[in-house]
C-alpha cells in the first residue's frame, strides 16, 4: 500500500512538472490546469505578466536576455476572459496593451458570433496603463467598433470620459460605459454573474478592484493588483476560502529584486510574504492561489526556476498563459 507521504510528495511532482513544461512554451500556451467542462462556461487566462509584459521595453537584463532571443518566452500583460461555447458570449477582464494578440488568441479558443472584436464586455480593475490602453484598438483609427460594452468604476468611468484619447472613444461610441458598484453584483447571463471588490492600490487616476467571477459551478477570483494585503479592511484568506480559484497579484517575488528602487513606492505582497502568511491554510485553500500579473523582473518567469518550484513546494500555484477553467 503506498502511504499518504508517498502520495503527496507524487502530486507535487506531477504539478511541478506540469508548470515547468507551461511556462515553457509560447505565447499562449495548452493548459496545465485545463479541464472540458460540459457546460462551457470556462475562464481562460490570455496573459500573466505585469503591465509592461515580458521581455519589457529597454531591459537589457539577464532577466529578460533569453525572451529576446526567443520569442516563445515572451509573456502578455495580464488579462483573463471568461467564455460561453454555448452562446459564444465573450468578456475580457483588462484590456492590456497586448489586446491585438489577445483578442485573436481568444478568438481561437470560441469565434465571435458577430462582427468583431465580438466582445460582449470588457471588465476594468483601475487606471494603470497595463489594464485599460488597449481600449484604444476599438477606436476608429483600427476596429471603429460600435459601443462594446466597458465596465468600470466611478472614477475610472469619469477618467475615461474625461481624458483623451480615451474620451473619444466615448464621444463617437466605440465604446459605451457600465457603472459598477463595489460588492453590487452584475448578472452577465443565467449562468454568469460578477462582483467587483475594492482593494487598497497606488490609486493615482482611478480606484482599483478585483472581480469575483461565478460561474454555473465554480466561483473564481481575479486580483491582479493590491499594494499590501495587511493594508486591505478585509481578510484575504476569507476571500480565499469563499471561491474555488484566487488570481493573486504575483509581481514581485522578493524585496530588493529590483536594484536601485526603493520598492516601497511600487507596493504589492512580494510573494515571498504570501508564502508565508498562507503557509498556515489547510493545503486544499493553499491550492486554489495561482499568482499572477508577474514583473519582468520576477524569476517565476524563467523556466525551472527555484523561486517557482518554492511555491509549488509551498501548495501553491503560478498561473499559466492559456490554462483553462472550467466554470
Amino acid at each position: 500500500m503506498v502511504s499518504n507521504d508517498a502520495m503527496n510528495i507524487f502530486s507535487k511532482s506531477v504539478r511541478l512538472l506540469s508548470l515547468v513544461v507551461t511556462i515553457s512554451l509560447g505565447p499562449i500556451v495548452a493548459t496545465a490546469f485545463g479541464e472540458d467542462p460540459e457546460n462551457g462556461v470556462e475562464l481562460i487566462v490570455l496573459g500573466i505578466a505585469q503591465d509592461a509584459g515580458f521581455p519589457q521595453a529597454a531591459c537589457a537584463r539577464a532577466c529578460c536576455a533569453n525572451a529576446w532571443k526567443d520569442q516563445s518566452l515572451a509573456k502578455y500583460a495580464t488579462s483573463v476572459a471568461v467564455i460561453d461555447r454555448e452562446s459564444k458570449q465573450r468578456w475580457l477582464f483588462e484590456c492590456s496593451p497586448d489586446f491585438p494578440r489577445q483578442l485573436r488568441s481568444l478568438d481561437e479558443f470560441v469565434e465571435p458570433k458577430r462582427r468583431q472584436p465580438g466582445l460582449d464586455g470588457i471588465f476594468l480593475t483601475h487606471a494603470h496603463i497595463g489594464h485599460y490602453t488597449g481600449l484604444i484598438h476599438l477606436g476608429r483609427e483600427v476596429i471603429g467598433a460600435n459601443e462594446t460594452p466597458v465596465y468600470c468604476m466611478p472614477r475610472m468611468k469619469t477618467f475615461l470620459e474625461t481624458n483623451g484619447p480615451w474620451s473619444q472613444l466615448v464621444s463617437l461610441k466605440n465604446i459605451a460605459l457600465q457603472p459598477l458598484q463595489k460588492e453590487e453584483t452584475i448578472k452577465l447571463s443565467e449562468r454568469i454573474s460578477v462582483t467587483p471588490f475594492q482593494v487598497p492600490h497606488r490609486d493615482e487616476f482611478s480606484e482599483t478592484v478585483g472581480f469575483k467571477i461565478k460561474g454555473p459551478r465554480k466561483t473564481v477570483v481575479f486580483l491582479p493588483d493590491i499594494d499590501k494585503w495587511n493594508k486591505w479592511g478585509q481578510k484575504i484568506e476569507t476571500v480565499i476560502h469563499d471561491c474555488d480559484i484566487a488570481y493573486l497579484d504575483g509581481t514581485f517575488f522578493e524585496n530588493g529584486e529590483i536594484p536601485g528602487r526603493d520598492m516601497a513606492m511600487i507596493p504589492h505582497p512580494f510573494v515571498t510574504e504570501s508564502i508565508k502568511r498562507f503557509s498556515s491554510l489547510e493545503e486544499s485553500q493553499r491550492n486554489k492561489i495561482r499568482f499572477i500579473h508577474f514583473n519582468h523582473t520576477n524569476p517565476v518567469l524563467q523556466p525551472e526556476s527555484a523561486a517557482a518550484s518554492q511555491i509549488m513546494r509551498a501548495g501553491m500555484n503560478v498561473a499559466a498563459q492559456g490554462e483553462t477553467i472550467g466554470l
